[in-house]
């Protein structure tokens, strides 16, 4: 029985601490898996189980993929339900004494994918944690690639707990799960969530369901700020929910969670409360049957340009108002967008420039930005001046407010369009990423480097002007670096600052101070410019990472404007209408229409239909015909067209008082 192998020996103690996930073991350019991992990750993934000598008897099994592609085969791993831990050397192997020191830098679970190319852009990616009990329910969730976390909790009995829960998450889909044993148990309510949503489900130990300590994690968390200042003062089931999930985000992202700055404390019913059933039955964000976007309602509303304004969209629609003020608000900005084309289009085409901002800061953050993400952002934020410019000259208060609140962020856009290159490379390790004028050092290390040849040239040419000596050569080679050659037969033509470096059989080797200096500068130029443009990037990162929260607000407020814009071209492509909106308990809809179907339906006339229910004598409809008669598209549009109208949108029909 042989020995492991040191690299080998490595590898399994790096296991030992996580053996619920498949282990991505950094080697070189590749991410290696052995022995059992290897053999999972090769079946699933498709690729070839080769094997290594790793001291044993036997030979391990083997596989890898490229550091490059990773995440790719990363995300196939995770949407089959395993975990991935990345394991990176920690080291520089240059600097390193025996074997490189590697370990675990971050745990990828489906709840916690950072990677915006294995998202989908304009949906949320929300990791949920629940505390219930007999006496109530607590509900936190984070989207660990924009910086969004939420908590709300139900006080009541324990069947009741349930159904809010199941409510709340048929409104946010998460991925992933965190929850403690008193939730699991039930095996119909998990038989439910499993069947419409099928998150990954963690449950984790009692023991850790401990009120203190979850206030503890939670002000750690927080910083700066209070329990009370976020609302959570005597909520103790968001408090046991909210603790749970900060701690496993310090466990799988260690502690990499600086984005996450903004946490909400909301009120269910502040909200129009729609069951899960519900909010599938009205196919708002995808169909029953194909579970597509084309076909559901999001898919005649969306004409969002930015990933923002997309998954804020979809909040609005989880999240019907109540309040009356809040709605009109809304309604008034829809109305002057779609009043005034001019400006719409000119907010069009401004939102068309901006990138993710949200998930930029969250790469930025965690520090894995590329310069061309850095590049990105800069883009992005270019524009927002003359976007605050067009919000002042409309006149109205709503867009007024949003511009005074709105960043231009015109420092950061100074600092990113000065520092960054117009073309940079994918890596930030190879140079090229620093725009030249930006470091005066970094300038003279590139200068050394291109204008090298032409210094010694000149260099070679004056020496053979001053000596006389025409044969004066001027080379290089890796072991005495650079050097003057002359012939034994000029040996007495050699300047008295010539000193000797080396003796041949035929010539004498010398060097001066001049071309020492031009050999410091050249030798090592390469490698110093390098590692300066990754010490001036990284510089540069810590700075866009401690305004975070300027890039957040800012980000939230293009994104409300993105909506609203989007719902005024919904407006003027499909004649809607602005609703009025009561508080007397009554619907009534003139001419109204199912948007989704009408849209369907194209070469066709949809009948409009009327409607009218209030409260008192009118609360009740019989609507009776036969089959494909269109009764449950009635039923759908009555739906609709309130919930269109308590998001803030205007409605498809002639008149709608709701």
């Amino acid at each position: 029985m042989g020995t492991l192998t040191p690299m080998m020996q490595q590898y399994v103690d790096t296991k030992k601490k996580y053996e619920d996930a498949l282990l991505f073991f950094r080697l070189g350019d590749f991410y290696e898996m052995f022995f059992e991992d290897a053999r999972i990750a090769s079946r699933e993934l498709e690729i070839a189980l080769t094997s290594r000598d790793c001291g044993l008897d036997e030979k391990a099994p083997m596989c890898g993929v490229p550091h490059h592609v990773a995440e790719t085969y990363i995300s196939r791993l995770v949407d089959k339900g395993y975990k991935v831990a990345i394991c990176e050397q920690v080291e520089d192997p240059a600097l390193a004494k025996g074997l490189v020191k590697r370990d675990v830098v971050r745990i990828v679970t489906p709840g916690t994918i950072m990677d915006g190319n294995l998202l989908d852009e304009k949906s949320n990616n929300f990791l949920a944690s629940i505390f219930l009990d007999e006496y109530g329910v607590g509900l936190s969730y984070v989207d660990n690639s924009t910086g969004e976390m939420f908590t709300t909790e139900f006080i009541g009995e324990e069947e009741n707990s349930q159904r809010f829960v199941l409510d709340e998450l048929g409104k946010i889909m998460p991925s992933e799960i965190v929850c403690n044993k008193g939730f699991i148990k039930d095996k119909k309510l998990i038989g439910v969530i499993r069947n419409k949503i099928n998150p990954y489900i963690n449950v984790q130990d009692e023991t850790s369901n401990d009120v203190e300590s979850s206030k503890e994690s939670i002000l750690e968390f927080l910083l700066e700020g209070n329990l009370e200042d976020n609302g959570l003062k005597e909520k103790i089931y968001s408090i046991l929910s909210l603790g749970k999930l900060i701690d496993y985000l310090r466990e799988t992202q260690f502690n990499a969670i600086d984005h996450i700055k903004d946490l909400q404390y909301y009120e269910p019913d502040h909200y129009m409360l729609m069951d899960i059933n519900t909010r599938a039955n009205l196919e708002i964000h995808e169909t029953m049957r194909s579970k597509e976007k084309r076909g559901a309602l999001i898919g005649i509303l969306d004409k969002t340009q930015t990933a923002m304004g997309g998954r804020l969209l979809r909040k609005w629609l989880e999240q019907p108002l109540l309040d009356k003020n809040q709605i009109e608000s809304r309604l008034e900005m829809v109305e002057f967008l779609s009043n005034n084309p001019f400006q719409l289009e000119e907010i069009k085409d401004i939102l068309k420039t901006i990138y993710d901002i949200e998930r930029l800061i969250s790469k930025i953050s965690n520090g894995n930005p590329t310069g061309r993400d850095m590049l990105a952002l800069s883009q992005s934020i270019q524009n927002i001046p003359q976007l605050k410019g067009i919000l002042l000259e409309s006149g109205l208060k709503q867009f007024q407010r949003l511009q005074e609140e709105m960043d231009d962020l015109r420092d950061l856009h100074h600092l990113l369009t000065n520092a960054l290159d117009e073309n940079p490379p994918l890596s930030v390790k190879e140079g090229g990423i620093i725009r030249q004028g930006f470091n005066e050092q970094l300038d003279e290390l590139r200068e050394s480097k291109t204008k090298g040849k032409e210094w010694l040239a000149k260099l070679e040419s004056e020496e053979k002007d001053r000596t006389g000596i025409r044969t004066l050569k001027v080379g290089y080679n890796r072991v005495m670096g650079y050097y003057i050659d002359i012939r034994k037969s000029n040996i007495d033509q050699v300047p008295e600052n010539y000193i000797r470096k080396q003796t041949l059989a035929n010539s004498e080797r010398y060097y001066t101070t001049e071309l020492k200096k031009i050999e410091d500068k050249i030798l090592g130029a390469d490698e110093k410019a390098v590692n300066l443009e990754y010490e001036l990037f990284q510089e540069i990162r810590s700075h866009i990472k401690g305004e975070i929260q300027r890039l957040q607000k800012t980000s939230k407020l293009i994104a409300v404007l993105d909506v609203v814009m989007s719902l005024a071209i919904v407006a003027n492509a499909n004649g809607f209408t602005r609703p009025n909106l009561n508080t007397n308990g009554i619907i009534d809809i003139e001419e109204g229409r199912h948007p989704v179907v009408e849209a369907t339906i194209k070469h066709q006339l949809f009948v409009p239909n009327d409607a009218y229910m209030d409260t008192r004598d009118h609360m009740v409809h019989i609507i009776t015909g036969p089959n494909m008669a269109g009764k449950s598209t009635f039923m759908r549009q009555i739906a609709i067209i309130v919930l269109l109208a308590q998001i803030g949108s205007f409605v498809p029909a002639r008149r709608a008082d709701i």
